[in-house]
């Protein structure tokens, strides 16, 4: 499993030569990594002075980003084998009318499922943000620019799943899913940049001296 590699042997590999892990898996990894980042902010957070008022904030958030980080883990390989699928969907025979119509099926539904692959990450990623921004309003200060970072993966993981998505969408000849695909992603992505606008607005207007 990718997830199982270090992280210089999962470099290697997306620097090699074979289309996965490719950029799904990527985006997959940055919700893993914002979600992390946010439990750390939580772990400077709770049972320390002077934040005993947000402690059952942060140890309620702190349990969701946990959660987060394993779904997103899974995700990274189930990125790389919704392109695998659809992969072998294409070296399937096409010899005959029928082996073409077999074939064009099969294409069609793994691409489908290559499509809801990503909108998971982006689906997940958005359901994070808003922790990440109660973790940067009720967290520890020293750790506020941790949160930002976080809440900036998580935003870099919305905008590179949800260009697999539409990119997978374009092959896909169900309209009635594509355009509902495509309206759900486009409402993810103007709220997860609105979130991450807000906090580093915010904080960007603390941290000037």
């Amino acid at each position: 499993m990718l997830a199982d590699l270090t992280v210089k042997d999962f470099l290697d590999k997306i620097a090699g030569n074979d289309p996965v892990p490719g950029g799904g898996s990527i985006a997959a990894l940055g919700g893993a990594l914002a979600s992390a980042l946010a439990t750390m902010v939580t772990g400077l957070t709770i049972g320390k002075k002077g934040y005993e008022a947000s402690e059952e904030v942060m140890q309620h958030a702190q349990t969701l980003t946990t959660r987060f980080q394993k779904e997103f883990i899974a995700l990274i390989d189930k990125d790389s084998e919704a392109y695998d699928e659809v992969f072998a969907c294409f070296k399937l025979p096409k010899a005959t009318d029928e082996e073409k119509a077999v074939r064009s099926a099969a294409i069609q539904e793994a691409t489908r499922h290559a499509a809801l692959i990503p909108m998971e990450v982006a689906r997940k990623a958005l359901e994070v943000m808003p922790v990440i921004a109660d973790i940067a309003r009720l967290g520890n200060r020293n750790a506020i620019t941790d949160a930002c970072v976080a809440m900036m993966a998580a935003r870099s993981a919305v905008l590179g799943a949800l260009l697999n998505v539409r990119i997978n969408l374009g092959v896909l000849k169900d309209k009635e899913f594509v355009q509902g695909l495509q309206a759900e992603a486009d409402r993810i992505e103007q709220t997860a940049c609105r979130k991450e606008k807000e906090l580093l607005d915010a904080v960007n207007q603390d941290l000037r001296v």
